[in-house]
């Protein structure tokens, strides 16, 4: 019998089915658990959103390199070993292992970090053991510091030949787990007559043996312990002169120089000591054996080699490295060997990251170790296609400029430098009285071609450089400044400065000079950091201290770069020669549009060029870069910065004076811009009216005028009427200031400094804010002084 459904009766007296009542509640149930799983899945979803978008690690496992600074200042244990951050490693030598993340990554994050040694060879029994580097030393690399942070530290050392492979892993509370890597090859070293089989000519190898033998690393304990380089000479030196050089008993077998002197000691082989009397026979008389591990040579820099050798080359067994760490391991060792020590605080160290990497093949050639090397050595040239440039980062470091195996330029460069015969602009220009500086000027010049040619192509969307097209002469035209080229010149002369003759070997003759090792800027400027100043902190003020002591060997007694030359911004005073051309650069801002492309009116600290702007307005904007960029403010050639800022100024306003009146104007009535009747004050027809006054009534400066009963004034044949019976024309001044909304203005004049100031008109209350204006008669004073005073 079927069942009737009930029915019952609500409160608001409507009757409900209770079936269908039942009915309802469980599809409730059953849409509040769909709401729930949704919900989940929603926040499933949230989190993996969230997961993806939070900081990438960019983890990595590298070898970090140790130098004898390092160990100096961190006061690590004296007895550890350098290390230039290899891969390859004798038996027995530390790999101080460096996991890395990604800066970003707040170190109180990091929960663990475990280091697992997943391969090794037969019969290794080596381990992971904790570092003896503190957790206080920092990255290594100064562009590293900037990208990645430490997350831990460990060491390992290789107990017999063969490949290592070490696991790191990093784990976060927050921002999930990474594996990282790294290989190790453990060897033993063969000494430079191994090598020199191979690469001696040839086809088998790069033939680098025969100008590697010239260089003084070829000879540097050769010559020390002959004694020509001094009595000075001792067995501490030859910790970083010879090949392999490492005391600790787990290194005995590695076959470096001092493993093999202590074999043969011990097996009475020979009973060779140090002498303590250094003569030009030592050397000679060395056994073969120790004399073939002797000197600065391929394994210094490049690990050991046996492993490379006896497989015929191949260079995976083999280090090749452009990190600094390579050189660093023994020229970061101050007060002597002080080189590496200067380069960290140079601006090459931390060059940007931002220009190499997948399809930046034409920025690596500047921006990048391994890129400018390519470029250098004729590899690659300005026709190529790039396909094979190798555009991973490396900061410009030693080698980057050095040729450590003497392969240099016909001038056999005793510096091992790449190439100092001569540097090719953008332009085309080649220049060849660079000397030593040439080197330089292969990057410290203008990317982006001819200065005119790159106007018309980037209003035309056109290439103006080999990447794609870009507005401007780029960052590093300090070549360009010197050589007074390549830039917006207007048909002009404008003349140059005598340092492009002047200064041996150009950029290398001041950005390198000596710094005294009781200067407070030795190892922060000259040298190798190649910076002219360095800034010290007193009292938590930052004071930058300019280093001139190589321009007072023409200049003279000055104490700053900042020194008076001569009234370049016509402001009848002056001031330091980087105060006019700051002047200059402000000057020709102010008439260039701002980001929204409107006249800025103010001084600008970077312009922001489009195609739509004026050919007048990119030619000015192309000469401020110019002289912006080259960052030294008219040091390096002050007539040809302040040259073409002037010109600038003049196309866009018609006057090439400062303060001046149209050039136009001045040559219709005057002749030439030099003319001191056509100054704007002048009254050439001495009757009483300056020339910026008849200037802007449009009359003759040289005709006087005439007043007459009638209202008119008569000049030139021209009339400028009035509603009087007389008119007269008096000089005035127009005080011009910015304001603030709701500050209050007073101007003030005296006729002498010496005397008390006093109120012109009333107080003026600044209702928004914008440039002022204010004209006030001086007829008949000889001369006023003004100035503004304001209250908040």
């Amino acid at each position: 019998m079927a069942v009737q459904p009930k029915h019952i009766t609500n409160h608001d007296g409507k009757k409900e089915n209770t079936q269908q009542n039942a009915t309802m509640k469980m599809k409730n149930r059953i849409r509040k658990a769909h709401f729930c799983l949704l919900t989940a899945a929603l926040l499933t979803m949230a989190a993996g959103l969230a997961a993806q978008a939070a900081t990438a690690l960019n983890g990595r496992l590298i070898s970090r390199p140790l130098t004898p600074n390092n160990i100096a200042t961190y006061g690590l244990p004296a007895n550890l070993e350098y290390q230039g951050g290899f891969y390859s490693l004798g038996i027995g030598t530390p790999a101080y292992l460096e996991a890395d993340v990604n800066i970003a990554i707040p170190a109180s994050i990091i929960t663990n970090v475990t280091f697992v040694l997943t391969s090794v060879p037969i019969g290794s029994a080596a381990v992971i053991v904790p570092s003896p580097l503190g957790t206080n030393m920092g990255i290594f690399e100064p562009s590293d510091q900037l990208v990645y942070r430490v997350a831990g530290r460990a060491l390992l050392r290789p107990d017999v030949a063969g490949q290592y492979v070490v696991t790191a892993t990093i784990t976060t509370t927050t921002n999930g787990t990474t594996n990282v890597s790294a290989t190790f090859t453990a060897g033993t070293y063969a000494g430079v007559q191994t090598c020199e089989l191979c690469h001696s000519g040839g086809l088998i190898a790069p033939d680098i043996y025969p100008s590697w033998s010239t260089t003084e690393h070829a000879s540097m304990f050769t010559d020390g312990i002959n004694g020509l380089d001094g009595a000075g000479y001792s067995q501490s030196c030859i910790k970083c002169h010879t090949v392999g050089y490492d005391t600790n008993a787990s290194a005995a077998l590695d076959g470096g120089f001092f493993g093999v002197w202590q074999q043969d000691n011990q097996n009475s082989n020979t009973s060779w000591t140090f002498p303590t009397v250094l003569n030009t026979n030592d050397f000679a008389a060395m056994p073969a054996n120790l004399q073939n591990l002797a000197n600065i040579q391929c394994e210094n820099c490049h690990g050991p080699g046996f492993a490379h050798a006896s497989s015929l080359g191949n260079t995976n067994l083999i280090d090749v490295s452009f990190s600094s760490g390579a050189c660093e391991q023994c020229h970061d060792d101050p007060p002597h060997h002080y080189y590496g020590t200067q380069w960290y605080a140079s601006s090459h160290a931390v060059t940007t990251t931002i220009p190499s990497g997948a399809g930046r093949d034409q920025c690596v050639k500047c921006h990048t170790a391994i890129g400018f090397i390519t470029s250098v050595s004729n590899t690659l040239s300005t026709n190529t296609t790039f396909a094979s440039t190798n555009t991973l980062y490396g900061a410009i470091g030693c080698q980057t400029c050095h040729e450590p195996h003497g392969m240099t330029t016909p001038t056999n460069d005793s510096h091992l430098l790449r190439i100092v015969t001569s540097a090719t602009f953008g332009d085309g220009t080649v220049i060849t009285n660079g000397g030593e500086g040439n080197l330089c000027m292969n990057c410290h010049h203008s990317r982006d071609g001819d200065a005119v040619t790159n106007i018309v192509n980037y209003k035309l969307g056109l290439y103006t450089w080999a990447g794609g097209s870009s507005f401007g002469p780029h960052d590093g035209v300090q070549g360009d400044m010197i050589e007074g080229i390549n830039a917006i010149t207007y048909g002009q002369s404008i003349p140059s400065s005598a340092h492009r003759v002047s200064v041996t070997n150009s950029c290398v003759g001041c950005h390198m000079q000596t710094i005294a090792t009781t200067d407070p800027g030795y190892l922060l400027s000259g040298g190798h950091s190649f910076e002219m100043s360095y800034n010290v902190v007193t009292n938590g003020v930052t004071n930058k201290i300019d280093q001139v002591g190589v321009c007072n060997q023409c200049h003279g007694g000055i104490t700053t770069f900042n020194f008076p030359v001569q009234d370049y911004a016509n402001t009848g005073t002056i001031l330091g020669v980087q105060t006019e051309v700051q002047i200059l650069l402000n000057e020709l801002s102010a008439l260039l549009p701002n980001s929204k492309g409107i006249i800025a009116g103010v001084a600008q600290t970077s312009l922001s060029a489009t195609t739509n702007w004026t050919t007048a307005q990119l030619n000015a904007a192309y000469n401020w870069q110019f002289v912006n960029n080259d960052g030294s403010l008219g040091v390096h050639n002050a007539p040809f910065a302040t040259g073409l800022l002037k010109a600038s100024i003049a196309n866009l306003t018609g006057v090439s004076v400062p303060g001046g009146l149209p050039d136009a104007w001045e040559i219709q009535y005057f002749g030439s811009l030099t003319n001191v009747l056509g100054a704007p004050n002048a009254d050439p027809a001495g009757d009483g009216i300056p020339n910026w006054l008849k200037y802007s009534l449009g009359l003759n400066p040289m005709v006087a005028g005439l007043s007459v009963p009638n209202g008119v004034v008569y000049v030139n044949g021209g009339a400028t009427g009035g509603s009087t019976n007389t008119i007269q024309i008096y000089t005035a001044a127009d005080v011009t200031f910015n304001t603030v909304a709701g500050t209050t203005y007073q101007i003030q004049e005296t006729s002498a400094l010496s005397q008390g100031w006093q109120n012109v008109g009333n107080p003026i209350v600044a209702t928004n804010t914008a440039s002022m204006s204010y004209l006030t008669p001086t007829v008949g004073t000889p001369q006023q002084f003004f100035r503004v005073a304001h209250n908040p």
